[in-house]
């Protein structure tokens, strides 16, 4: 908690709210208004930390009254007023307010309303390159977040997106007074969130470590609708996700946020396999017992087994690399496995199932 770090000279604690400042070199200041503030994320106190300890008390019966106060005035229902906190990067620091965040730690709030100042930090550094950029994409199109992108240079790409949409805003409305901002939050709205929810909600993130789903947006939105380029990747992106920016978000105002497409489809493959006849048996029931195996079929012949699977796989992946991993993860470890052969169908049409089976 706040354990009066200024009062220690504890300079590298990063609580430390006047050490936290000089090494970002954070004295830009921006009123960023009142909004609803985690209290995890309130991690330090900037004035009167002689009064408190390490669980943010105090001895003082006066202190102590008015904490008890507050308390009965906040489980009576009643508003309080915001506190004052200081922002530099994610972490917040509490200038006025104290014992408000105490009460609301008592209470077992999660978030407290707040009244911010941020201070940008301004020290040359990549990390603080970035989230300047990041900050200012964010305020210049009034956005209720900023977007997590993990390279610098990267926003004049959205800025793109945006002031197209907004050409097609007033193309549309036949009006030429649609402001960058009215552009940023409908892009916000019907376009980036949408593709973005489909990125998170079908897991694609779980192929790109240490990118976001950010990152992913704005690769997957670049190469459909500003490159045009041809890719290596699955050709289910495009019927997911059209080739013209407008075109998708007409596609999505249809749809409600729980009835968005997901970035998956399914793989069916044959493998052929050839087996020491000591392990058959085995290897068969090795093969039941795996969740992706739909069929498994003893022949005779050239091949001994004839396997029948089904994989599923984000768009941006190849069959060929997510068919390899799960055999080389699975069969070709087993004991008596010889040979294996895969066979993708390129075309594929299934009966209905109305047919007596022998």
């Amino acid at each position: 908690m706040f354990q009066g770090d200024e009062a220690r000279g504890d300079k590298d604690n990063p609580h430390n709210f006047n050490s936290r400042r000089e090494k970002e070199e954070a004295y830009e200041s921006v009123k960023r208004g009142t909004s609803m503030v985690p209290l995890a994320k309130i991690v330090g106190s900037v004035g009167r930390y002689h009064d408190f300890d390490n669980q943010f008390k105090t001895d003082s019966i006066r202190v102590d009254d008015r904490l008890k106060s507050i308390l009965t005035a906040m489980k009576a229902g009643k508003n309080m007023p915001p506190v004052s906190l200081y922002q530099i990067k994610d972490d917040f620091f509490i200038l006025d307010g104290h014992h408000r965040y105490q009460a609301a730690k008592k209470l077992g709030y999660s978030e407290i309303l707040s009244r911010i100042v941020e201070l940008l930090p301004s020290k040359d550094t990549l990390e603080n390159r970035l989230y300047r950029e990041k900050t200012a994409f964010r305020d210049k199109g009034t956005l209720p977040q900023r977007i997590d992108l993990t390279e610098p240079g990267q926003f004049h790409l959205l800025e793109k997106q945006i002031k197209d949409h907004r050409a097609f805003l007033t193309q549309e409305g036949a009006s030429e007074g649609i402001s960058y901002q009215h552009a940023a939050t409908d892009w916000y709205d019907t376009i980036y969130q949408p593709l973005s929810t489909i990125i998170r909600e079908s897991n694609l993130i779980r192929s790109f470590p240490g990118r976001t789903v950010d990152d992913l947006y704005l690769y997957i939105s670049t190469h459909q609708w500003e490159k045009g380029k041809k890719r290596k990747y699955g050709i289910g992106v495009d019927r997911l996700i059209p080739k013209n920016m407008e075109e998708f978000r007409k596609k999505m105002i249809q749809h409600k946020k729980e009835e968005y497409p997901e970035m998956r489809q399914k793989v069916t493959v044959f493998i052929l396999l050839n087996v020491d006849g000591r392990y058959e048996q085995r290897i068969f029931d090795k093969l039941l017992a795996l969740d992706e195996v739909k069929e498994v079929h003893s022949v005779h012949g050239s091949i001994d087994l004839i396997v029948k699977i089904t994989l599923v796989r984000d768009l941006l992946s190849s069959d060929g690399e997510l068919l390899a991993e799960f055999i080389l993860t699975t069969i070709r470890k087993w004991p008596g496995v010889i040979s294996t052969q895969t066979l993708i169908p390129g075309r594929s049409k299934v009966k209905k199932d109305d047919r007596c089976l022998i």
